[in-house]
């Protein structure tokens, strides 16, 4: 099981990105527009670093549903890789078999 206050951390990341993904997406197509002036590009570059450092998404980390363990994430079923493990073999997961040969 994850800490706690490491789980609560992440969700608050989640929130802070939320609030200011407009703001944040708004400011990035100022950056990325060819036809912007030097000078815009660069007060967008200023407001953009003055936004909190937990807005970007790439601050967020992906966790297991069940435990909060940040490792060994499957994306797609968005278990930990022993919480994957232990439901594939109660059969909670649909279409899914233990292979054997």
């Amino acid at each position: 099981m994850a800490k706690e206050s490491m789980v609560q951390r992440d969700l608050k990341r989640k929130r802070i990105v939320e609030k200011y993904a407009a703001k944040r997406a708004a400011i990035k197509k100022i950056i990325a527009d060819p036809n912007s002036s030097f000078e815009q590009m660069m007060e967008a570059q200023e407001a953009l670093q003055k936004l909190p450092r937990n807005s970007s998404p790439a601050r967020m980390r992906k966790r297991c549903q069940v435990s909060g363990r940040p490792r060994g994430y499957y994306n797609k079923f968005g278990l930990s890789k022993t919480k994957f493990r232990e439901a594939a073999m109660r059969g909670d997961i649909p279409g899914l078999k233990k292979a054997s040969w």
